[in-house]
């Protein structure tokens, strides 16, 4: 007998299931049984699983009876004519969906050409193994698995237009590509998606070769001119906000002009841009710690009895500044109130971003890399033809990675900017290799996308044939502005009195081992001293006992704790971070002597 959960719950025994489990799916394919109730038989384990819950992935295949599809040439024709639609094929049993274990007891063919007697579905085009974003990357079906998961990763993270009502919201650190064109060489996904309203990259021309080693590792060289001229440029916009708090005891934070007498009163510089109600103007050109939003609140900790002292109710000052590494204009200026009804005060900073050394591009095969290098237009390569390239790319990156599709898609480039025409790049339908060759050639190049290229600074014939042609290509939003991190002397933890961490803190530099191989190498040692230096601290030590001794500043006395005066007590500099793992030995009840020797 065989076990029957519906649901995972046990609901009886049956004596023959494979009969049981046909009749169940053609009372499906009838409309007998709801069409989302799917079932499976587990040999392994004799028992039957039907399952009707929600939030399965399920996949609609076409149904195959005696080796012949379901799904017809009338079908199809009266779907073009609009006759019947995907609702219809389901209700007719000619489409069903699977879920993962139906799936199992399934024998699923990619081709029409292929099926046999064995075959159960056939798959409604090869192409659905892909998801929406994989299947915009062209001629996908020579692309290594991986690399194709990387192209599709990059164009999620890629700016462009994400959505036409920028202007009125207040998204966090988004880009905005200023002039996004729609791909020469796409899928048919592409017009499905409706990619042309929302597109994220532009077409340019790229040429495979080496230029001095600026684009070793990845890298690429960018021309200058194509930048003057617009090329990847982007708007970067980050919101601040302000909110009127309110605290136990009626106290509340405002938003206005923070008077002179508040604790933490900054420079009266940096008020300049603020207006009346201490709200900064849209138009304002601001930099790094600038205000943006003037606030004041209460003081933090309010005992009982310092409630009624006048010193202890001095507000304290909370605005708004620019964040440390960031300038821009103020683009948009909101004021409004949050579902509590408090005051509510945003403004949205925008900043032009030019391409420059560090900012990151990509294909869409996953070919990434940083820019290494912009050139002036004169330096750079230019063909017979007298085209110079926008973007020099490493042929090195091509062979390991075996993106054939990146070589593909410059051909296919080049064929639709010269036939002034967009190009089919359907995974395992796309326009053939062939016919890329012959517009090429009709059109008067080489059929296999090489050109004749001269040298930009010394105008010599390069020995080599250099592949050039046009490529969709993306600007990603890892840019190298939103990076950038230096710092001085800053804030400090309190345990260790190192430098804090984080970026957005002004936290400090880690050189680990590595680091400091970097700088002996490069002859720069010395700088060696400033990794040891940032936890400095003198401590007197006792020289009979060798515990840290008392160095009294304001009776100007030094005496150790356990052996009085009459000891020589050193002052000595270590790490602090050193003398805490003395303080917690000393707290597990472990004496730690420091025995000292002169230098000389």
């Amino acid at each position: 007998m065989t076990d029957i959960y519906l649901n995972e719950k046990y609901v009886g025994k049956i004596d023959n299931p494979k009969d049981f489990v046909s009749l169940i799916v053609k009372d499906r394919r009838e409309g007998k049984v709801p069409s989302t109730l799917n079932v499976f038989y587990n040999e392994e384990f004799n028992e039957v699983s039907i399952d009707t819950s929600k939030g399965r992935a399920r996949r609609p295949l076409i149904v195959v009876k005696d080796s012949k599809s379901l799904l017809t040439k009338e079908h199809i024709d009266k779907i073009k004519k609009d006759e019947i639609s995907w609702d219809n094929l389901i209700k007719d049993g000619v489409i069903e969906y699977l879920d993962a274990a139906e799936e199992e007891n399934s024998f699923v063919c990619l081709e029409e050409e292929d099926l046999t007697n064995e075959h159960t579905h056939l798959e409604i085009a090869p192409i659905t193994i892909l998801g929406l974003t994989t299947s915009l990357v062209p001629y996908a079906n020579f692309d290594a698995a991986s690399k194709l998961n990387g192209g599709s990763k990059n164009q999620k993270h890629a700016l462009g237009m994400y959505v036409s009502n920028f202007l009125l919201r207040m998204d966090t650190d988004v880009s905005l590509l200023h002039t996004p064109q729609k791909p020469i060489v796409k899928s048919f996904m592409h017009d499905i998606s409706n990619y042309e309203t929302h597109p994220s990259g532009q077409n340019i021309v790229i040429a495979e070769m080496c230029y001095d080693g600026y684009n070793m590792e990845d890298a690429i060289v960018m021309s200058k001119g194509s930048i003057e001229r617009g090329m990847a440029r982007s708007t970067y916009f980050r919101p601040y906000n302000a909110e009127e708090l309110r605290y136990s005891g009626g106290l509340i934070d405002e938003i206005g002009m923070p008077d002179k007498e508040i604790k933490g009163y900054r420079a009266e510089d940096d008020y300049k841009y603020l207006e009346n109600d201490g709200i900064i103007y849209p138009g304002a050109r601001v930099k790094s710690d600038d205000v943006l939003i003037g606030k004041t609140s209460p003081p933090r900790f309010l005992g009982e009895m310092e409630e009624f002292s006048f010193a202890a109710n001095v507000r304290r000052e909370s605005s708004i500044v620019v964040k440390q590494g960031e300038a821009g204009v103020v683009d948009m200026v909101v004021v409004t109130e949050n579902g509590e009804g408090n005051k509510l005060v945003q403004v949205r900073l925008r900043d032009e971003r030019v391409p420059e050394i560090g900012d990151k591009f990509t294909s869409r095969h996953g070919q990434k890399g940083v820019i290494g290098l912009t050139t002036n237009q004169s330096d750079l390569p230019f063909s017979g033809g007298g085209v110079t390239p926008d973007i020099l790319h490493s042929p090195h990156s091509i062979p390991s990675r075996m993106t054939v599709s990146h070589m593909i898609e410059i051909l296919a480039g080049k064929a639709g900017a010269l036939g002034g025409r967009f190009i089919d790049g359907s995974t395992f339908d796309a326009e053939p290799e062939k016919s890329l060759r012959d517009t090429l050639f009709e059109s008067g190049f080489r059929d296999n996308g090489m050109e004749t290229m001269y040298n930009g600074i010394t105008g010599e014939r390069y020995k080599v044939k250099i592949y050039i042609g046009n490529m969709y290509y993306l600007k990603l939003k890892h840019m190298v502005a939103n990076k950038l991190h230096a710092r001085a002397s800053g804030r400090i933890q309190l345990l260790t009195r190192q430098p804090i961490e984080g970026r957005s803190k002004g936290g400090g530099l880690r050189l680990g081992e590595m680091e400091k191989d970097c700088f002996v190498a490069h002859g720069a040692s010395l700088l060696l001293k400033e990794r040891f230096d940032s936890d400095k601290t003198i401590i007197h030590i006792c020289e009979e006992c060798g515990m840290l001794a008392i160095n009294d500043l304001f009776r100007n006395r030094k005496y150790c704790t356990r052996c009085g005066d009459n000891v020589t007590i050193t002052p000595i500099e270590l790490s602090y971070a050193f003398k805490l793992l003395l303080d917690e030995l000393k707290s597990l009840a472990i004496h730690p002597k420091l025995m000292l020797k002169s230098k000389y």
